[in-house]
């Protein structure tokens, strides 16, 4: 957390919801969120399926809404595919690009998903830029060779880092249960900070967001949230329960 930059909780719900589920989630959860928008960003993604119904019954005026993935394709014969062109038209803002499940169960590479990128930042995206390590990658001390070759590729493909979330998932703590150290996470985007400093500028590494996610909860939010270069929180299974409104809050002091 740094006064610098306001902090950022994305909700990601992946291939998850009912109707009736989502309901309940709605009413009894995201509507009734608070928070100071002035401290937090909160940012729910729904399934491609849900994103019409999820826009219809969001009543809370500070909560928005993003796709969980866009193709680097525009309007056309690309069946089962959904643009940032079509997504922007519908009125959101928002698009989670690089996700590894994305990256490990659909085969997007570091070159795809930067270009991937580039086609949502043209059509008025905002991204949720996903990186992260393998438990293997970590073992072997290769976090950060990992982490800024992922960077490396959409680097030159950014106009404005204004418009860029990054968002640090270590694979190895995605829905496993297992979560990084708040000294583990902290180290991270401390040396990620210090790579965009070197690689982009001082003043993009100085207003950069990153989030954490993987296995965060509202048990170890407000540890993890109080290092200087955690920026708030990409959540999983949590954002689908009530104690999403305690993440919120915890980036909302």
């Amino acid at each position: 957390m740094n006064a610098l930059r306001r902090n950022f909780v994305g909700g990601n719900w992946k291939s998850n919801g009912t109707l009736a589920s989502i309901k309940e989630l709605l009413d009894g959860t995201i509507n009734k969120l608070a928070f100071d928008p002035a401290k937090v960003d909160v940012v729910i993604a729904p399934t491609a399926l849900h994103l019409g119904y999820v826009k219809d019954n969001l009543t809370h005026k500070d909560v928005h809404i993003s796709a969980q993935n866009a193709s680097l394709t525009g309007y056309g014969a690309f069946t089962g595919e959904i643009s940032s062109l079509a997504i922007k038209d519908y009125g959101l803002n928002y698009v989670i690009l690089g996700h590894s499940e994305r990256r490990s169960l659909y085969g997007e590479s570091d070159e795809v998903v930067a270009d991937k990128t580039k086609v949502a930042l043209d059509n008025g995206l905002k991204v949720i830029f996903c990186i992260g390590e393998l438990l293997e990658e970590r073992e072997a001390g290769k976090t950060m060779e990992v982490v800024t070759r992922q960077m490396a590729a959409v680097k030159d493909k950014v106009a404005n880092w204004d418009d860029m979330v990054i968002a640090y998932e270590p694979v190895w703590a995605i829905g496993t249960g297992k979560v990084a150290t708040p000294d583990q996470a902290q180290e991270v985007h401390h040396n990620l900070r210090n790579w965009a400093s070197a690689n982009i500028s001082a003043d993009v590494a100085t207003k950069l967001r990153i989030i954490y996610g993987g296995s965060v909860n509202d048990g170890n939010c407000e540890e993890l949230i109080k290092n200087e270069d955690v920026d708030g929180f990409l959540v999983g299974g949590a954002a689908l329960k009530p104690a999403f409104h305690k993440i919120v809050e915890s980036c909302s002091q």
